[in-house]
C-alpha cells in the first residue's frame, strides 16, 4: 500500500512540474521588461553631475508682502495711511555655482507696490549679492539655504523718495528639469534700512534712529534658471 502511494505522488510531481515550470517562466518574462523599464526611469531620475561649475542666469516672479512695516508706517493716532504695502516683481539674476555647494552671483528686481494712493506709481528697486548653499540629497530635488545683502530705493515710477540698504534670507528648492534648465521655489525674509523722509501727506517715515528707520518684507519667489557648463582650466 504504502509503495502504491509514494508511485502516485511519484506520478503527480511528474505531471504537476511543467506546469510549475512553466508559471516561473511567464513570471520571470514579465518581470523581465519590467526591470529593464526601471533602469531608464532610475537613470531618468538622477540629477545633472555636481563635479561641473556652472554660469546660471535666470528670471523670477516675486510676491512680496509687508510682515510689519514697523517705522515706515507709524501705528499712531492720526498718522498718514502705511505707504507700502504688498506688491509683485520681476527680478533677473546671474552666478555662478561651483562644483560643490555653493553658488554666488548677484540679482536685480523691481516690483509694484501698494502705497495707499500716497504715490502714484509706487516701485521699489533693489539691487543684492547673493549666496545659496544647496544640501545634495542625490535627486532632481534640491533645498538650499540663500542670503544676500544690497541696496534699495523705493519711490514713485522709477523715481526714489528714500533708499537704503537690504538683506534677504531663506530657504528655497531647486528642481532640474533637464541638465541645463531649472525651476524652483523660494521663501524669504528681507528687513530693510531706510533713510527718513517726509511723503506726499506730510508724515514723516522712517525716522526712528538718527534719520533712518526699518521695515520687514516676507515674499515668494517662482524661479527659472538656465546652466551653462563653464570649460575646465
Amino acid at each position: 500500500m504504502y509503495s502504491i502511494v509514494r508511485d502516485f505522488e511519484a506520478m503527480k510531481a511528474i505531471f504537476v512540474a511543467p506546469f510549475v515550470l512553466l508559471r516561473i517562466l511567464a513570471v520571470a518574462l514579465l518581470l523581465c521588461p519590467t526591470a529593464a523599464a526601471e533602469e531608464p526611469l532610475a537613470q531618468a531620475t538622477r540629477p545633472p553631475p555636481s563635479t561641473l561649475e556652472y554660469l546660471i542666469t535666470g528670471v523670477a516672479l516675486s510676491a512680496e508682502a509687508v510682515a510689519s512695516p514697523a517705522d515706515l508706517c507709524p501705528d499712531e493716532e492720526g498718522s498718514a495711511p502705511c505707504i507700502l504695502e504688498r506688491g509683485l516683481g520681476i527680478g533677473i539674476r546671474a552666478g555662478y555655482r561651483t562644483r560643490g555647494a555653493w553658488y554666488a552671483g548677484g540679482a536685480y528686481e523691481f516690483s509694484r507696490h501698494e502705497s495707499s494712493n500716497l504715490l502714484r506709481l509706487a516701485i521699489m528697486q533693489q539691487l543684492r549679492a547673493e549666496v545659496r548653499y544647496y544640501i545634495d540629497l542625490g535627486t532632481r530635488a534640491t533645498p538650499y539655504l540663500g542670503f544676500g545683502v544690497g541696496a534699495v530705493i523705493y519711490g514713485n515710477e522709477w523715481g526714489a523718495v528714500t533708499g537704503g540698504v537690504a538683506g534677504m534670507l531663506g530657504p528655497g528648492i531647486e528642481f532640474a528639469v533637464t541638465q541645463d534648465l531649472s525651476v524652483g521655489a523660494a521663501l524669504y525674509y528681507r528687513p530693510m534700512l531706510l533713510r527718513a523722509f517726509e511723503d506726499t501727506a506730510g508724515q514723516n517715515r522712517a525716522d526712528s534712529l538718527f534719520g533712518f528707520g526699518t521695515t520687514h518684507l516676507v515674499g515668494l519667489e517662482l524661479i527659472v534658471e538656465l546652466r551653462d557648463p563653464l570649460p575646465r582650466w
